[in-house]
């Protein structure tokens, strides 16, 4: 796999190819993800969770966070990589900046943090340190009493205009959390950055799931918006390319992973 850069990511939203995306933690599973052609691997804060059994992601640092980028880039050395800014690592403009120069130098290609305006200025402050940052809308796991947003109208005018806000500061991409379908669908269609969805339907430009989710071995659940790709083809490589070109062919996710 060549190595992917974020002008992939702009051309593929251009083109309307749809790409997949999914989280790693260590060197072992990135590599399997690459030999797949996986383009893009988030380091996700979800290892509080699917790593350590937590049941938060508040507890994992930004020291973990380095470890494991550091793990992921030693097995994927061409896959774009977006990597967490953990829960208060980023409470402030500086302090985002120190954190990322962190998750930078340990290979990360962008830097991923959840809300809405309040982050404006760090946003700006991360970009005109040639430091790229993905912006986080919807559901975010470090706010552990969120839960779906979007549904009321006011809600989705509010994102729409953070999403808007976020990209005009300098943010090039966006996830979207469990939101509604339509809103995010609308959101993708007014933004020129790309936007990656779970839970969110499939009319995002791209989707990520959590690796653990997609082979069965979560050990809480596997939430509605994600599947067992494993257990429909047998072994991982068959699940993680299944996954890859059901998301190019726009069959996944269906109506049942939507909210």
């Amino acid at each position: 796999m060549k190595k992917i850069t974020i002008s992939d990511l702009n051309n593929w939203k251009e083109l309307g190819e749809k790409f997949a995306s999914i989280t790693a933690y260590d060197a072992s599973f990135a590599k399997i993800f690459e030999e797949q052609s996986m383009p893009v691997i988030i380091v996700g804060d979800s290892l509080g969770s699917v790593i350590q059994a937590k049941p938060t992601t508040l507890d994992v640092s930004i020291e973990e966070l380095v470890y494991h980028t550091k793990c992921v880039r030693a097995g994927s050395p061409n896959a774009f990589i977006i990597s967490d800014l953990p829960f208060m690592s980023y409470h402030t403009p500086e302090a985002a900046c120190g954190s990322a120069a962190k998750l930078m130098k340990a290979g990360a290609n962008m830097v991923k943090i959840e809300g809405g305006s309040w982050l404006i200025n760090t946003v700006k402050m991360l970009t005109e340190r040639a430091v790229p940052v993905c912006a986080h809308l919807g559901l975010m796991p470090q706010a552990v009493n969120n839960k779906v947003q979007g549904k009321t109208e006011e809600q989705a005018t509010r994102m729409l205009e953070n999403a808007k806000e976020l990209q005009r500061a300098g943010a090039q991409a966006l996830v979207l959390e469990c939101i509604p379908a339509k809103l995010a669908r609308q959101i993708t269609l007014e933004l020129h950055i790309p936007v990656i969805g779970i839970g969110a339907g499939n009319d995002t430009d791209g989707q990520v799931l959590v690796m653990h989710d997609i082979l069965g071995i979560s050990a809480n659940y596997i939430p509605r918006f994600s599947r067992n790709f494993l257990a429909e083809t047998g072994s991982i490589e068959a699940a993680v390319k299944k996954y890859i070109d059901e998301v190019k062919q726009k069959t996944f996710p269906g109506e049942k992973h939507c909210f």
